[in-house]
């Protein structure tokens, strides 16, 4: 194990984290929140700056990374920016209870956007920035903005790196330098924001919070590119005007979709985006969902004397689609009070995902696509022994290995959805009778199965609310400290998509070679 290798990029990636801290430091002082917030933050970017700085000094035998390195190092990134990013609002109230803090913020990282934080109202804006700036961060991956900093090298160190914090079976280059890569992947991603931000900023601002229209924009943003979809106002998307939400939910939509096709698009090579696969089948899925929760909401549905009109039934459709399909989370509604078709698509789509390549969470389109080729492939197989299998995906034949490690995936993912499950049985919380105050009035849940089973699933797929006791108008507060670190590393299990965080915690990794 190249442990002085790892330790300096781990310095780097802590100086990096403590330069983003000094954003909602500014937000500290720009609405005049007080020494003690803004200590919160300038103590950790001190922290992390000299800390970061002493593990660039020892200087590594061989600059190189195996793989099992590239993923521990990834694995280990996440925990210490968490770690670290707790500490504001730990020190300045926000969230007194540190392991409550580390669970915001992992979350945060993660683009998972469960809370623990039951009034949003009592959180500083400078914590309001912090929580949505980490979506931003983390939707992209710190370690691929790192890249950009770090010598290129030819032995696959970067691609280490790149394939470990990715989502998607099958990562690559789409450029010949890793650098240039990146750079692209940035630039797509910072271009989307700004024009999802301007388009906001086109309404009119929410009642009561008109002095606050860019920050909201800027707020509701960073969660749609990240897909993570911490609220920042009671009732979530909720008080947005239609306008806003079909602008959120559209760019919901696009970050969902394969950044390398937006690359393929602005070298003119539109005809290749169109053929892709993953993309049609992306586009049919939600079109279907879609399709299947208006129709639920147009029959006879009333929630607490709440009855949606067609509009209203297609917006809320729309955007709920986009949001848990792309595992943002964000909502305009309560949707736990949804008829049983509504709720069934949903956790249908909270399995599948986006598009691999994207920045959101879930299985992921193309592994859904390519398991059940494979599972056709099988079936033919036994049927007829002299068929020869061939599994097409995007025009390429897929080798074996590739539809084996799809199937390991999926499986990886089934028993740790399970396991999870199984721990948060043993919670204290499970019986207890929840009251949610939503838009459709004030009702009482009981935390049972289904609030377990849906914690655990929106925290592995990255997504955030779930149902019953944790649903929309709801919180993750009522779980126990066991149960809340049992899920932060759920969804870092999620976000890293498995084998980083399994390799980080083999004993076998971190022997010397």
């Amino acid at each position: 194990m190249n442990y002085k290798k790892i330790g300096g990029i781990l310095g780097k990636i802590m100086i990096l984290e403590g330069l983003l801290m000094i954003a909602p430091l500014i937000v500290s002082v720009i609405y005049k929140e007080g020494f003690t917030n803004m200590m919160a933050f300038l103590v950790p970017v001190v922290l992390l700056v000299v800390l970061g700085g002493l593990l660039q000094l020892p200087k590594p035998e061989r600059n190189n990374l195996y793989q099992k390195e590239g993923f521990a190092l990834t694995a280990l990134a996440w925990i210490v920016m968490a770690l670290f990013g707790a500490i504001p609002f730990t020190v300045n109230g926000d969230i007194p209870n540190y392991a409550d803090a580390f669970f915001e913020i992992m979350s945060g990282f993660t683009t998972t956007g469960a809370s623990i934080i039951a009034d949003i109202t009592t959180v500083s804006y400078s914590g309001l920035f912090w929580r949505s700036f980490s979506h931003w961060i983390g939707g992209m991956g710190i370690l691929v903005f790192v890249l950009i900093f770090i010598p290129e090298s030819d032995d696959g160190s970067s691609m280490h790196l790149l394939r470990a914090e990715s989502p998607g079976p099958q990562v690559g280059k789409i450029a010949s330098k890793m650098k240039a890569t990146v750079s692209i992947l940035y630039l797509i991603y910072l271009g989307l924001t700004i024009l999802e931000i301007v388009m906001l900023m086109l309404d009119e601002p929410i009642a009561g919070y008109e002095n606050d229209r860019f920050f909201f924009s800027l707020l509701a943003t960073f969660g749609c590119a990240g897909t993570g979809g911490f609220g920042f106002i009671p009732g979530s998307m909720e008080l947005f005007h239609p306008f806003s939400q079909y602008v959120m939910a559209t760019f919901l939509v696009l970050f969902g979709c394969n950044f390398g096709l937006y690359y393929l698009i602005l070298i003119g090579k539109i005809k290749e985006v169109l053929k892709s696969e993953e993309l049609r089948t992306y586009f049919i899925m939600i079109a279907c969902a879609v399709g299947f929760i208006f129709l639920s909401l147009m029959g006879k549905f009333e929630a607490f004397g709440q009855v949606y009109n067609a509009e209203e039934a297609f917006r809320h459709s729309y955007f709920q689609v986009a949001s848990i399909i792309t595992t943002t989370g964000y909502s305009t509604t309560d949707f736990n009070l949804w008829p049983m078709l509504g709720k069934t698509t949903l956790v249908v789509i909270m399995f599948i995902g986006a598009m691999a390549g994207s920045t959101a969470g879930g299985m992921k389109m193309s592994r859904i696509v390519i398991a059940l080729k494979g599972a056709y492939i099988n079936v033919r197989t036994l049927i007829n022994p002299r068929y020869v299998p061939k599994v097409k995906f995007e025009g390429k034949t897929l080798d074996t290995k590739t539809i084996n490690d799809v199937f390991a995936f999926i499986t990886l993912y089934l028993f740790i959805l399970l396991g999870v499950v199984f721990l948060l049985a043993f919670d204290s919380v499970n019986g207890q009778i929840i009251t949610v105050v939503s838009d459709a009035g004030t009702h009482e849940v009981s935390h049972g199965f289904f609030s377990n089973f849906s914690a655990a699933l929106a925290c592995i797929s990255n997504i955030g609310p779930g149902f019953e006791a944790v649903g929309p108008y709801s919180s993750y507060l009522n779980y126990s400290v066991f149960s809340k670190i049992i899920l932060s590393f759920t969804m870092l299990v999620g976000r890293l998509e498995i084998l980083p965080v399994l390799i980080l915690f083999n004993r076998r990794t971190w022997k010397r070679i």
